[in-house]
Protein backbone atom coordinates (compact mmCIF):
# COMPACT_ATOMS: atom_id res chain seq x y z
CA UNK A 1 0.00 0.00 0.00
CA UNK A 2 1.33 3.44 -0.88
CA UNK A 3 1.29 6.65 1.71
CA UNK A 4 1.29 10.14 0.92
CA UNK A 5 2.81 12.49 3.43
CA UNK A 6 0.82 15.28 2.07
CA UNK A 7 2.20 18.94 2.22
CA UNK A 8 0.36 21.83 0.24
CA UNK A 9 -0.04 22.66 -3.15
CA UNK A 10 -0.90 20.66 -6.27
CA UNK A 11 1.91 18.39 -6.27
CA UNK A 12 -0.28 15.43 -3.93
CA UNK A 13 -3.21 15.79 -5.72
CA UNK A 14 -1.89 15.32 -9.21
CA UNK A 15 0.34 12.34 -7.21
CA UNK A 16 -2.40 10.54 -5.69
CA UNK A 17 -4.49 11.45 -8.87
CA UNK A 18 -2.42 9.00 -11.14
CA UNK A 19 -0.36 6.55 -8.87
CA UNK A 20 -3.05 4.29 -9.70
CA UNK A 21 -4.41 3.18 -6.71
CA UNK A 22 -5.97 4.93 -3.82
CA UNK A 23 -3.32 6.27 -1.17
CA UNK A 24 -2.76 6.65 2.44
CA UNK A 25 -3.02 10.43 2.86
CA UNK A 26 -1.12 11.83 6.09
CA UNK A 27 -0.51 14.88 6.85
CA UNK A 28 1.78 17.03 9.10
CA UNK A 29 -0.53 19.49 11.21
CA UNK A 30 -0.21 22.66 10.58
CA UNK A 31 0.55 22.26 6.51
CA UNK A 32 -3.19 20.79 5.53
CA UNK A 33 -3.15 19.57 2.20
CA UNK A 34 -4.70 21.85 0.00
CA UNK A 35 -7.40 19.73 -2.41
CA UNK A 36 -6.54 15.95 -0.71
CA UNK A 37 -8.75 15.30 2.76
CA UNK A 38 -6.44 13.33 5.40
CA UNK A 39 -6.20 9.93 6.67
CA UNK A 40 -4.19 10.81 9.70
CA UNK A 41 -2.50 13.76 11.08
CA UNK A 42 0.59 13.99 12.93
CA UNK A 43 3.48 15.96 14.43
CA UNK A 44 7.19 14.98 14.28
CA UNK A 45 6.40 14.50 18.25
CA UNK A 46 4.33 11.77 17.36
CA UNK A 47 6.96 10.44 14.48
CA UNK A 48 7.22 6.81 16.27
CA UNK A 49 3.12 6.43 16.31
CA UNK A 50 2.82 7.15 12.90
CA UNK A 51 5.33 4.68 11.50
CA UNK A 52 3.81 1.94 14.04
CA UNK A 53 0.15 2.80 12.41
CA UNK A 54 1.76 2.63 8.58
CA UNK A 55 2.88 -0.60 9.62
CA UNK A 56 -0.51 -1.81 11.41
CA UNK A 57 -2.24 -0.28 8.11
CA UNK A 58 -0.31 -2.59 5.64
CA UNK A 59 2.16 0.36 4.16
CA UNK A 60 4.81 -1.02 2.10
CA UNK A 61 5.45 2.54 0.13
CA UNK A 62 5.66 6.20 0.98
CA UNK A 63 5.56 9.53 -0.84
CA UNK A 64 6.61 12.71 0.68
CA UNK A 65 5.37 15.68 -1.49
CA UNK A 66 3.82 18.90 -1.20
CA UNK A 67 5.19 22.07 0.32
CA UNK A 68 5.84 21.66 3.84
CA UNK A 69 8.12 24.43 6.29
CA UNK A 70 10.18 23.01 8.82
CA UNK A 71 8.35 22.66 11.96
CA UNK A 72 9.53 23.05 15.35
CA UNK A 73 9.54 20.40 17.89
CA UNK A 74 7.97 20.69 21.29
CA UNK A 75 9.35 18.03 23.94
CA UNK A 76 6.51 18.46 26.56
CA UNK A 77 4.46 16.54 23.45
CA UNK A 78 7.43 14.06 22.76
CA UNK A 79 5.62 10.52 22.70
CA UNK A 80 7.12 7.31 24.03
CA UNK A 81 7.02 5.96 20.81
CA UNK A 82 8.61 8.57 19.21
CA UNK A 83 11.31 8.85 21.80
CA UNK A 84 13.95 6.55 20.56
CA UNK A 85 13.83 8.89 17.72
CA UNK A 86 14.58 12.01 19.06
CA UNK A 87 18.34 12.56 18.40
CA UNK A 88 17.68 11.38 14.81
CA UNK A 89 15.29 14.08 14.64
CA UNK A 90 17.09 16.89 16.33
CA UNK A 91 19.84 15.84 14.57
CA UNK A 92 17.98 16.37 11.20
CA UNK A 93 16.57 19.73 11.82
CA UNK A 94 20.18 21.53 12.24
CA UNK A 95 20.69 19.95 8.59
CA UNK A 96 19.98 21.98 5.54
CA UNK A 97 17.10 21.01 3.80
CA UNK A 98 18.57 18.36 1.63
CA UNK A 99 20.12 16.96 4.39
CA UNK A 100 17.10 16.79 6.53
CA UNK A 101 15.17 15.18 4.00
CA UNK A 102 18.03 12.56 3.32
CA UNK A 103 17.55 11.96 7.66
CA UNK A 104 13.88 11.84 7.54
CA UNK A 105 13.73 9.05 4.91
CA UNK A 106 16.62 7.30 6.69
CA UNK A 107 13.98 7.02 9.61
CA UNK A 108 11.26 5.41 7.75
CA UNK A 109 13.43 2.95 5.49
CA UNK A 110 14.79 1.85 8.84
CA UNK A 111 11.07 1.19 10.22
CA UNK A 112 10.47 -0.99 6.92
CA UNK A 113 8.90 1.42 4.56
CA UNK A 114 10.42 2.27 1.37
CA UNK A 115 10.30 5.81 0.03
CA UNK A 116 9.55 6.86 -3.43
CA UNK A 117 9.65 10.07 -5.23
CA UNK A 118 6.57 11.83 -6.32
CA UNK A 119 8.15 11.27 -10.24
CA UNK A 120 7.98 7.60 -9.33
CA UNK A 121 4.61 7.25 -8.10
CA UNK A 122 3.28 9.55 -11.02
CA UNK A 123 5.79 9.15 -14.02
CA UNK A 124 3.62 10.59 -16.22
CA UNK A 125 4.59 14.17 -14.32
CA UNK A 126 8.05 14.32 -16.10
CA UNK A 127 7.95 15.96 -19.78
CA UNK A 128 10.02 14.60 -22.18
CA UNK A 129 13.18 17.10 -23.67
CA UNK A 130 11.72 18.98 -25.90
CA UNK A 131 9.82 21.74 -26.87
CA UNK A 132 6.62 21.30 -26.33
CA UNK A 133 5.10 24.81 -27.48
CA UNK A 134 4.65 26.12 -30.45
CA UNK A 135 6.79 29.11 -29.52
CA UNK A 136 10.49 27.86 -29.33
CA UNK A 137 13.85 29.25 -27.50
CA UNK A 138 15.36 32.32 -28.71
CA UNK A 139 19.06 33.10 -29.95
CA UNK A 140 20.41 33.99 -26.45
CA UNK A 141 17.98 30.88 -24.74
CA UNK A 142 21.24 29.03 -24.52
CA UNK A 143 23.41 31.21 -23.26
CA UNK A 144 21.02 32.07 -20.50
CA UNK A 145 20.27 28.40 -19.95
CA UNK A 146 24.01 27.77 -19.53
CA UNK A 147 24.27 30.42 -16.99
CA UNK A 148 21.33 29.33 -15.04
CA UNK A 149 23.28 25.94 -14.73
CA UNK A 150 26.03 27.67 -13.21
CA UNK A 151 23.28 29.76 -10.60
CA UNK A 152 21.83 26.35 -9.81
CA UNK A 153 24.97 24.57 -8.54
CA UNK A 154 25.67 27.64 -6.63
CA UNK A 155 22.43 27.98 -4.53
CA UNK A 156 22.94 24.02 -4.31
CA UNK A 157 26.33 24.19 -2.55
CA UNK A 158 24.19 27.49 -0.20
CA UNK A 159 21.14 25.17 0.18
CA UNK A 160 18.98 27.77 -1.65
CA UNK A 161 16.15 27.50 -3.59
CA UNK A 162 15.60 25.83 -7.48
CA UNK A 163 14.93 28.76 -9.58
CA UNK A 164 16.62 32.03 -10.86
CA UNK A 165 15.43 34.49 -13.94
CA UNK A 166 18.35 35.21 -15.90
CA UNK A 167 17.80 38.18 -18.42
CA UNK A 168 20.94 37.80 -21.23
CA UNK A 169 23.85 37.97 -19.12
CA UNK A 170 22.10 39.55 -15.78
CA UNK A 171 20.26 37.07 -12.55
CA UNK A 172 17.84 39.38 -11.98
CA UNK A 173 16.18 37.21 -9.30
CA UNK A 174 16.88 33.73 -7.33
CA UNK A 175 14.30 31.87 -5.41
CA UNK A 176 13.79 31.88 -1.78
CA UNK A 177 12.47 30.04 0.80
CA UNK A 178 8.66 31.90 -0.49
CA UNK A 179 9.25 29.90 -3.47
CA UNK A 180 9.35 30.32 -7.59
CA UNK A 181 5.72 32.02 -7.83
CA UNK A 182 6.68 34.73 -4.93
CA UNK A 183 9.81 35.13 -6.79
CA UNK A 184 7.88 35.76 -10.18
CA UNK A 185 5.32 38.12 -8.67
CA UNK A 186 7.83 39.98 -6.99
CA UNK A 187 9.56 41.22 -10.86
CA UNK A 188 8.83 44.07 -12.27
CA UNK A 189 7.48 43.29 -15.71
CA UNK A 190 10.27 43.50 -18.10
CA UNK A 191 11.41 42.19 -21.55
CA UNK A 192 12.59 39.14 -22.12
CA UNK A 193 14.57 36.69 -20.10
CA UNK A 194 13.76 33.19 -18.98
CA UNK A 195 12.65 31.55 -15.66
CA UNK A 196 15.30 29.01 -15.15
CA UNK A 197 14.63 25.66 -13.11
CA UNK A 198 16.21 22.60 -12.25
CA UNK A 199 16.81 20.36 -9.34
CA UNK A 200 19.57 20.99 -7.27
CA UNK A 201 22.75 18.91 -8.12
CA UNK A 202 23.18 15.76 -6.00
CA UNK A 203 19.69 16.56 -4.26
CA UNK A 204 17.82 13.68 -2.52
CA UNK A 205 15.10 13.60 -5.49
CA UNK A 206 12.56 11.20 -3.55
CA UNK A 207 11.73 14.63 -2.17
CA UNK A 208 11.27 17.81 -3.00
CA UNK A 209 12.29 17.25 -6.68
CA UNK A 210 10.99 21.11 -8.66
CA UNK A 211 7.73 21.48 -9.84
CA UNK A 212 5.79 24.58 -12.55
CA UNK A 213 2.57 24.55 -13.81
CA UNK A 214 0.01 26.88 -14.55
CA UNK A 215 0.87 29.56 -12.16
CA UNK A 216 4.25 29.61 -13.19
CA UNK A 217 3.16 30.13 -16.60
CA UNK A 218 1.05 33.28 -15.69
CA UNK A 219 3.69 34.25 -13.50
CA UNK A 220 6.11 34.30 -16.20
CA UNK A 221 3.83 35.71 -18.87
CA UNK A 222 3.24 38.94 -16.26
CA UNK A 223 7.02 39.28 -15.44
CA UNK A 224 7.43 39.95 -19.52
CA UNK A 225 10.25 36.77 -19.99
CA UNK A 226 10.12 35.27 -22.93
CA UNK A 227 9.96 31.48 -21.31
CA UNK A 228 10.70 28.88 -19.00
CA UNK A 229 13.72 26.88 -19.04
CA UNK A 230 13.46 23.27 -16.80
CA UNK A 231 15.92 20.38 -16.34
CA UNK A 232 14.85 17.21 -18.09
CA UNK A 233 13.73 14.34 -15.63
CA UNK A 234 14.13 16.91 -13.16
CA UNK A 235 11.50 19.41 -13.04
CA UNK A 236 7.70 17.96 -12.91
CA UNK A 237 5.10 20.04 -15.07
CA UNK A 238 1.82 19.49 -13.32
CA UNK A 239 -1.59 20.40 -15.27
CA UNK A 240 0.47 19.90 -18.51
CA UNK A 241 -2.42 20.60 -20.79
CA UNK A 242 -3.52 23.88 -19.20
CA UNK A 243 0.05 25.27 -18.90
CA UNK A 244 1.04 24.92 -22.46
CA UNK A 245 -1.63 26.26 -23.00
CA UNK A 246 -1.18 29.42 -21.33
CA UNK A 247 1.89 29.49 -22.72
CA UNK A 248 1.05 29.06 -26.55
CA UNK A 249 -1.72 31.91 -26.28
CA UNK A 250 1.05 34.29 -24.92
CA UNK A 251 3.68 32.87 -26.99
CA UNK A 252 6.06 32.06 -24.81
CA UNK A 253 8.14 28.64 -24.86
CA UNK A 254 8.99 25.88 -22.13
CA UNK A 255 12.07 24.35 -23.35
CA UNK A 256 12.74 20.79 -21.53
CA UNK A 257 16.45 20.99 -21.30
CA UNK A 258 19.53 18.11 -20.89
CA UNK A 259 21.28 19.90 -18.32
CA UNK A 260 24.56 20.95 -19.78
Amino acid sequence: MLALIAGQGALPGAVAEAAGEAPLVCALDGFPPDTLRPDLSFRLETLGTLLAELKVRGVTRLCMCGAIRRPQIDPARIDAATAPLVPLLMQALQLGDDGALRAVIGIFEAAGIAVIGAHEAAPGLLPAAGVPTEAQPGSDTPAEAALGDTVSAAQAAQDLGQACVIRGAQVIAREGEAGTDAMLAALAPGAGGILYKAEKPGQERRADLPVIGPRTAEGVIRAGLDGIVISAGGVMVLDRDKTLAALDAAGKFLWVRERG
